[in-house]
């Protein structure tokens, strides 16, 4: 039995990795303050006596340290996440993604916990990339970061700060650290508030609204089930091959926004017209969206042998009949 500190677990992919590791009999303490995680999340965990919840901010949270020197495993997911939320509060999200993570480093340090941790980073950082078409995108790629023109900058900044942290941390204190770059994960319990695309569509699918898709819908990303993600996660977190490493966790099959939008509209069996909605428009701010987003997994499959197994369309579907049930039990009321 392990001890695991999921940071951000009532948030949407912390709350799976909690679930996981509940159902592999190990301890799960889940810290989050609720800013964009939500406690329905983890509400069936609560009568698990393996399970406990901290509302607080990892920042000024005093039991912090005796809390990871316990630990086995910790996973770093708490930050601000959402390009809504991104682009509405720059400054809470780049601060708040880089003193966090810090904090908890520190934490980890004075402890001088044996735990390993890992690092939720995001594939945002390669946005400004320009990928040849039918080219993925390993790591060890060179990042390019504009100069400063765009509010959405706040995120992936925030989020390569937090690997040099990690891995300066690792070098100079002895932490045992893995990184992990998620491409865009999907499932049931995302929310559709933060400008999530795929829980907005079925929404907007399944209440007959126009599926609103930004720019020309041309634009394409690889979709993984949330499930898939965290199965990778939990490899990373236990081979020790893989600390000090940073690591694509996604799904490497690619599908345009339009596409997608089509996929639903099928899927729900909806009315909805598609429409397409300038950037501009849709954020109230400049916005450059990149042209495609598809990891190299190359790494993550030599480090774990794990290879990304459920379809889009079948995690679709099973989102779908979430967000179905959510909208008519609000309907009904």
């Amino acid at each position: 039995m392990k001890n695991v500190i999921v940071t951000g677990g009532a948030g949407f992919i912390g709350s799976y990795i909690a679930e996981y590791h509940l159902n592999q009999g190990d301890k799960v303490l889940v810290i989050d303050n609720l800013q964009t995680g939500s406690e329905r999340n983890i509400e069936p965990f609560k009568k698990n006596p393996n399970f406990k919840f901290v509302q607080a901010n990892i920042l000024d949270f005093s039991g912090l340290e005796s809390m990871v020197k316990e630990a086995d495993a910790i996973y770093h997911m708490a930050a601000s996440v959402g390009q809504k939320y991104v682009l509405n509060h720059p400054v809470n999200t780049i601060s708040n993604n880089i003193d966090g993570a810090e904090r908890l480093f520190e934490a980890m340090s004075k402890s001088k916990t044996n735990a390993k941790i890992l690092i939720a980073s995001t594939s945002e950082v390669y946005c400004h990339l320009d990928i040849p078409q039918n080219e993925k995108v390993p790591e060890n790629v060179n990042l390019i970061f504009p100069t400063g023109k765009f509010l959405q900058e706040t995120y992936p900044v925030g989020k390569y700060v937090n690997e040099i942290m990690a891995l300066s941390f690792a070098h100079s204190r002895g932490i045992k650290v893995t990184i992990a770059r998620l491409f865009n994960t999907i499932g049931a319990r995302q929310s559709p508030a933060y400008g999530m695309v795929v829980p907005n569509f079925l929404k907007q699918a399944l209440s007959g609204k126009p599926i609103t898709v930004f720019g020309d819908g041309l634009q394409t990303r690889s979709f993984s089930n949330v499930k898939d993600t965290v199965k990778a996660l939990s490899l990373l977190m236990e081979t020790p091959k893989s600390s000090g490493e940073i690591v694509n966790v996604g799904d490497d099959r690619e599908c345009s926004i339009l596409d997608l939008a089509k996929l639903i509209k099928k899927i729900t069996d909806s009315d909805s017209e598609i429409v397409f909605m300038d950037y501009k428009e849709a954020y109230g701010v400049d916005f450059v969206d990149v042209r495609r987003r598809c990891p190299d997994l190359t790494k993550l499959r030599a480090l774990t042998g794990f290879a990304p197994s459920i379809r889009l369309e079948e995690t679709l579907k099973e989102i779908a009949q979430e967000v179905k049930v959510v909208y008519e039990s609000q309907a009904a009321q």
